[in-house]
């Protein structure tokens, strides 16, 4: 049976074990429907494990026809990586998401961006400088890009909003749920007047698993990420770290010493983040980007070639402790070289620890 493009990749996207880099391998050598005419042995000839051979070959269509069905009925747009609507800049990061799922104005994703992040447990200046930073951008031109959490996150979309401008949320939770609850009202304003979308199948509810990988989305998407308020050890330095990994310009807003939050921020620009007391502090840097319309990313190959997590993890299960005391490098960084691996389709998480994958 011939099935479309987007059931096809959504079944690429569903299949455990299968990463979007060996997708997009196998799609240089055939078509997506003739994938799924292959038997396990041109599979496996084709590089796959055997369980992933049996996972692809055991696709549950009728599944992948119920989302395409619900999502059609809850007015959630899907974008395959090969969709023309899929956004350029996003398709050039280390690990693109197969899928996007999106509700609100699709359009916006070809804007140019500048995302705002920062803590949860914001103070009430941190709440007013995301929102009179996001305003300003807004006012400017740009969509304001962050993650809808409570805190600086959802000042920012607020912000824009007052400004008149565009905001797009990227969840951690399916499309259609609202996290946290108390953002319904903003949820609601985001899909009418901006865009939300997420990489997780709709009804998917919030997990902690699944906030650092949707922080490499909203890096991705943008031209320049501004922390806020943010301690050293946070989701939001995890998107500014991904931002520096893409090229991306990182931009910091300074504090007091004695603020705790500051901290983040003060780590971010003694590792080279421009220092932001403004607004045009940041449209300077990117303004050249929107007029010529660049988003050339470059990735850094020497991490793949040369890993000490990677290295120092075996088929065994491994727990982050012990990776740390393999590596003496600081958890944090260990934490967060493993979600890089995950996604690279290299380790995976298991009960009590990770363990590495025979393809990785």
């Amino acid at each position: 049976m011939k099935y479309s493009e987007q059931k096809c990749v959504l079944a690429l996207a569903l299949c455990q074990g299968l990463g979007v880099k060996t997708v997009l391998a196998l799609l240089k050598k055939l078509s997506l429907n003739e994938l799924f005419t292959l038997g396990k042995p041109e599979l496996c000839a084709l590089g796959l494990s055997e369980q992933v051979a049996n996972n692809l070959l055991h696709t549950d269509w009728s599944k992948i026809d119920s989302i395409s069905t619900f999502c059609q009925n809850q007015q959630i747009h899907i974008l395959t990586i090969f969709s023309s609507a899929y956004p350029t800049q996003l398709k050039e990061i280390c690990n693109p998401p197969i899928v996007l799922f999106c509700k609100g104005n699709v359009s916006l994703l070809a804007q140019p961006q500048v995302a705002v992040v920062g803590s949860r447990s914001s103070t009430r200046t941190g709440l007013e400088l995301a929102s009179e930073f996001a305003n300003g951008l807004s006012r400017s031109g740009l969509v304001v890009t962050s993650g809808m959490a409570r805190g600086i996150d959802g000042a920012a979309h607020q912000g824009a909003l007052d400004a008149g401008g565009s905001t797009i949320a990227v969840l951690g939770t399916g499309v259609n749920v609202v996290y946290p609850k108390r953002h319904q009202r903003l949820y609601d304003d985001i899909v009418q007047r901006g865009l939300v979308i997420s990489e997780f199948l709709p009804n998917t509810s919030a997990n902690s698993t699944h906030f650092p990988r949707r922080n490499r989305i909203i890096s991705g998407l943008a031209l320049g990420v501004l922390l806020v308020e943010a301690e050293i050890k946070s989701g939001s330095l995890i998107t500014a770290r991904y931002a520096l990994e893409q090229n991306k310009e990182v931009f910091a807003i300074p504090g007091s010493i004695k603020n705790r939050l500051s901290s983040g921020c003060h780590y971010l620009i003694k590792q080279g983040a421009k220092l932001t007391e403004n607004i045009e502090d940041i449209l300077e840097e990117v303004s050249f980007f929107c007029e010529n319309s660049l988003y050339s990313i470059e990735i850094d190959r020497q991490k793949e070639e040369l890993c000490p997590v990677l290295e120092n993890l075996g088929f065994e299960v491994t727990s982050v402790d012990t990776l740390t005391q393999r590596t003496q490098w600081p958890v944090e960084q260990v934490v967060a070289r493993l979600l890089d691996l995950e996604l690279e389709d290299k380790v995976e998480r298991v009960l009590d620890g990770y363990i590495k994958l025979a393809r990785g």
